[in-house]
This record gives structure tokens, C-alpha cells and sequence, in this order.
């Protein structure tokens, strides 16, 4: 796997090609205890900056652990694709009505009464650094190409892997 460190436009690129393509993150909270607090979380929006929105709970854990500390890491995995992504970075809570009125839709139902919950949470997550893999090809492909170099020796190109610095 090759290295391919990324800086400033490349690097908000491939983290918005990632983070787009990839439906659903690991947003991790509480990170200097252990065990750290994971929950599955949908953006609702990725802006242009790399700055991703999620409804929340004011009730929830995670929104306990970032008062607390707001140091976040998001976890992106695909693994049909083959794509993966690290992020770390802050986050900040707001119950900003502007943006709860645009982005709240009858999926968000689910999780809350209607719009006016009172418990609707905005977190903002603002990305500092990241790591990705890209193997850009499927299994059976990559297969191929690790029993090639077991059988030769010969290294092969499996994908790509590197720092985004943000």
C-alpha cells in the first residue's frame, strides 16, 4: 500500500469525497477515559470547510462527554467499497433554530418529537487532521494481487493510504 500525504485543497478533497460517499461515522466522545464513547451518527449536512452538522439529544452521553471535553474522533468505514477514514477534531453544541428548521426532516422523527423538541442538539464537528485507506478495487481484485506477492515477490499496488492535513 502506498503512502500519500495530502495538504490543504487535495487533502479537503479526498475528506470530502470520503466523508460524502460514506453514509454513516463512529463519532467518538470521552476520549481521554476509557473506555471512550461510541455511537453510529448520520450527518445532516458536510459543508465546503469540512465542517459536518448531526442532530443529537441533549439528554445523550456524547453530548454530556463534549460538554465536557469536545475533542471528537469520527470513524468512516466502507467496507464494500474498501474506503476508510479518521478524523479528529472538535466539536461544538448548539440548539441554533435556524439550522434545526433547515435541516430537520420526518426521518429525524425517529429521534425526536417533531422540530420544537426542546432536546435537539446541533453539533458541530470542525475536522483538524485525518487519515484515510483506499484500496479502490474490490476483494476478490485485492486478493489477486497479495497472492501474486506471495507467489513472486514482487510488490503490488493495493491502494493508498496517508495523512489529510486539514
Amino acid at each position: 500500500m502506498s503512502t500519500e500525504n495530502l495538504y490543504q485543497k487535495e487533502a479537503l478533497e479526498k475528506y470530502l469525497e470520503l466523508t460524502q460517499s460514506i453514509e454513516t461515522s463512529m463519532m467518538l466522545t470521552n476520549l481521554g477515559s476509557k473506555p471512550v464513547n461510541g455511537i453510529p451518527m448520520t450527518p445532516k449536512k458536510i459543508n465546503d470547510d469540512g465542517t459536518i452538522l448531526y442532530f443529537s439529544k441533549s439528554t445523550s452521553d456524547h453530548n454530556k462527554n463534549l460538554e465536557n471535553d469536545a475533542d471528537t474522533q469520527l470513524i468512516f468505514s466502507d467496507v464494500k467499497t474498501k474506503e476508510f477514514l479518521s478524523v479528529y477534531g472538535t466539536t461544538t453544541i448548539s440548539q441554533n433554530p435556524i439550522l434545526i428548521e433547515q435541516l430537520y426532516t420526518n426521518l429525524d422523527n425517529n429521534w425526536f418529537e417533531d422540530k420544537d423538541d426542546p432536546t435537539i442538539t446541533v453539533l458541530t464537528f470542525k475536522p483538524e487532521s485525518a487519515q484515510f485507506w483506499d484500496t479502490k478495487s474490490n476483494s476478490i481484485f485485492t486478493l489477486a494481487k497479495l497472492a501474486y506477492t506471495a507467489i513472486t515477490g514482487d510488490e503490488t499496488e493495493i491502494g493508498a493510504t496517508g495523512n489529510l492535513n486539514l
